[in-house]
């Protein structure tokens, strides 16, 4: 039963990713590209838990990171090939997909 589980699943892909936050924490809307970088996982589930993993845990921060850890509102960007951009914000109870992204002009 495990091995035919295991050949249904989707294989792992490399996701390109990148991190919005606001200038200053808590505000609403002027979200800036902080972070780009690819995470790899099955699905974009995945990838969100392994991003909130990798940069909110200081010895797993990558050395180039000048942000602060992902946090409440923040937004994460997923270009995936099929479904073209996908943006998740962080909310207290978890990921929830959103339609666009505010930026500042």
């Amino acid at each position: 039963m495990q091995l035919t589980l295991r050949f249904f699943q989707k294989k792992p892909s490399a996701y390109h990713l990148t991190i919005y936050q606001t200038p200053e924490y808590g505000a609403a809307s002027g979200h800036q590209p902080v972070y780009r970088t690819k995470i790899g996982g099955r699905t974009h589930l995945d990838v969100l838990e392994k991003a909130f993993s990798t940069f909110n845990v200081q010895d797993t921060v990558p050395n180039d990171y000048n942000a602060r850890f992902i946090t409440t509102g923040d937004i994460v960007v997923i270009d995936d090939q099929k479904k073209g951009k996908c943006y998740y914000q962080l909310f207290p109870a978890g990921w929830k997909r959103s339609e666009r992204l505010i930026t500042m002009s």
